[in-house]
């Protein structure tokens, strides 16, 4: 089975990816691309900001990195979004997002 490769990228002090968010979804998981994005479903609703909060969450546990780590650079109030994790480089990102 290949692996999925994701567009990630350098970013000042760490890595950034494009993501695509699936609010109110069953559950919290990473469902494949949607394009050149990481195609996420999250069980929160997209209402004053808690499926961008829930985003940072679940990224904070899948990639074993602190919340404040994580940063939405672009899209707080869309689907699409770019994402930045301090700390980490696109392999290390890349690594942890498919494990």
């Amino acid at each position: 089975m290949r692996k999925v490769q994701f567009n990630i990228t350098s970013a000042a002090g760490g890595a950034a990816f494009p993501v695509y968010v699936v609010p109110r979804s069953s559950k919290d998981e990473i469902s494949g691309r949607y394009g050149e994005a990481v195609k996420i479903r999250l069980t929160a609703p997209p209402v004053g900001g808690k499926a961008n909060e829930a985003l940072v969450e679940f990224l904070a546990k899948r990639l074993n990195v602190p919340k404040k780590k994580i940063e939405i650079l672009s899209g707080a109030s869309s689907r699409n979004k770019m994402v930045c994790v301090l700390g980490l480089t696109p392999q290390e990102l890349e690594a942890r997002l498919i494990d």
